[in-house]
């Protein structure tokens, strides 16, 4: 009976999609002509000269050292990695003051106690052209910084394969894509999101789109900046991992990880609050 009605969730959602919002989601969507202008503007009015890597901080000191240690070492000496820290209470604070590095522009005493705003608050306050997500938790791999950027000059959003580690760095899986069935897709992300932070980069045209971020919990600002990049820009998924994907407790199985703990009622009304908001987005960006 729940497989059933999950079924005809999804059957709903796409008549809802394609007949009311007239909305179709290709792999590699291009920007529509008519934006194409008004879109490059935005990217030339972005500071090519450096790049912003943007993490979101609460309570993390037991391993946001060694994340920062492997984003600096690959950074160039303009780029910038901004720093929001949420009120944290440990000593999330001093470690990254430690680090003593130009480039670190920390902001602290926020009280959002919302990842989501907490995130959204260390996009706005950065400059660079390209903009990369970061956990406190997690570590970049050797090139990570390099390769994306190659891509992005191809696509507007880039997302990397990553591994699945344990809390020790010791490789649980060596594909998160393939773990998780990780894909493009509207209808698809929206009833399971590929799209993780940890693992994206995008140019500033899609941040620009992307906010101000939907008022809800019901998605997060990486699905979100996803969904957009989705509906008027090109999305591509990279078959390569790039960083450790940082998983914590003893147990990681299938059975576990990604499984909803909500009924079937929560389920619909959360679809439903994520539906409204693209359409709210597809009329304010005129884009339908």
């Amino acid at each position: 009976l729940k497989l059933r009605s999950f079924s005809f969730l999804r059957l709903y959602f796409h008549y809802y999609l394609t007949h009311y919002l007239e909305v179709t989601a290709p792999q590699e969507q291009q920007i529509q002509p008519e934006s194409q202008k008004e879109q490059l503007v935005q990217l030339e009015n972005a500071d090519d000269n450096f790049h912003s890597v943007c993490m979101a901080t609460f309570n993390g000191e037991k391993y946001i050292a060694a994340q920062i240690e492997s984003i600096l070492v690959q950074l160039g000496p303009h780029d910038e990695l901004i720093i929001s820290d949420d009120g944290s209470t440990d000593l999330t604070v001093e470690v990254i003051e430690r680090f003593s590095d130009p480039r670190i522009k920390l902001f602290q005493d926020q009280v959002f106690r919302d990842p989501i705003k907490n995130f959204e608050h260390a996009l706005r306050n950065s400059k660079g052209k390209y903009i990369f997500l970061s956990d406190q938790d997690d570590v970049w791999m050797e090139g990570k910084y390099t390769r994306m950027l190659q891509l992005l000059k191809k696509y507007d959003l880039v997302i990397s394969d990553s591994l699945i580690v344990d809390q020790e760095l010791k490789v649980l899986h060596p594909s998160f894509f393939d773990y998780f069935n990780s894909g493009s897709g509207l209808l698809k992300n929206m009833f399971k999101s590929s799209y993780y932070g940890s693992c994206m980069a995008f140019n500033r045209n899609v941040l620009e789109a992307a906010l101000p971020f939907p008022d809800t919990r019901e998605i997060g600002h990486d699905l979100w900046i996803g969904l957009v990049a989705e509906l008027k820009f090109s999305v591509f998924f990279f078959k390569e991992p790039l960083i450790k994907y940082r998983r914590h407790g003893a147990v990681f199985t299938s059975k576990k990880v990604g499984k909803s703990k909500r009924n079937l009622i929560q389920m619909l009304n959360g679809r439903l609050i994520m539906a409204k908001e693209i359409l709210k987005f597809l009329v304010r960006s005129k884009s339908w």
